[in-house]
């Protein structure tokens, strides 16, 4: 009787299905395997979280977007096409050059703690030049002309048929102020030297506005079509030129 048990058990785990747990406890099979190739997978695709990093590299890291999207913005001009922006008018499907690629790619991925820094900036600019009893109205128009400006060309675009969302127009139009910030601090600059002449505070000024509209105008005319993307360009063409106006006033 007791040599049939052995035997019986042996035949019992011969038919039984090969995914059977016949031999007690043991783990099933697919466990092994999470450790290898499931294990990888699950790695790669696992959330990233900044819980448990440290405050500073997350300010870092925002810090080297920011500058990531600045440079984007301060690209050269293309030298087969140094005003960029009319292709952008002339032709229906616009071939962005590599320049115009990076500026695309970076602007894409919006934030809004960059404009806020360059608003801010701009408004200190013109505030510290503007004579005392104006500086909190000179503070207060550039940021309500920036924002509403912003607000208003990106509604515009909207209504013509770019498809393309709010914050990421308001990143965008943020960004290409940058020259004009830079354009009104060498201006503030040259001003308390003998440097300090109107004709050479419009050509800075020029140069600023030129850039600016040269990579916004770019970015917005990728949204529209031919036939309405002047119509899109022209508030562009106005927000810039009411900014350059005021820094030029003050």
């Amino acid at each position: 009787m007791s040599s049939a048990g052995p035997n019986a058990t042996a035949a019992a785990s011969a038919s039984a299905p090969t995914w059977a747990n016949t031999s007690g406890p043991s783990r099933p099979a697919v466990e092994d395997h999470r450790g290898t190739a499931d294990g990888g997978m699950d790695e790669l695709l696992a959330p990233v979280s900044t819980l448990d990093e440290p405050v500073k590299e997350t300010i870092m890291r925002d810090v080297r977007a920011v500058g990531a999207k600045l440079r984007a913005v301060l690209i050269p001009l293309d030298r087969n096409s140094p005003f960029g922006y009319v292709g952008v008018l002339q032709e229906e499907n616009v071939e962005a050059s590599e320049g115009q690629r990076n500026v695309l790619n970076q602007l894409r991925d919006w934030d809004l703690w960059g404009p806020l820094f360059i608003c801010l900036s701009l408004a200190i600019i013109l505030s510290l030049r503007a004579p005392t009893k104006q500086t909190s109205h000179v503070f207060t128009t550039v940021f309500v002309v920036m924002w509403i400006g912003s607000l208003v060309v990106t509604i515009n675009a909207q209504l013509l048929g770019a498809n393309m969302s709010i914050f990421q127009s308001l990143c965008v139009l943020g960004y290409c102020v940058f020259p004009l910030t830079v354009s009104a601090l060498t201006i503030a600059l040259l001003r308390v030297t003998w440097l300090g002449m109107l004709w050479l505070d419009l050509i800075w000024l020029s140069i600023g506005f030129l850039w600016a509209t040269r990579v916004s105008s770019v970015f917005v005319g990728q949204f529209v079509k031919k036939e309405r993307r002047l119509l899109a360009l022209y508030p562009v063409f106005f927000f810039y030129l009411i900014l350059g106006w005021l820094i030029l006033l003050f």
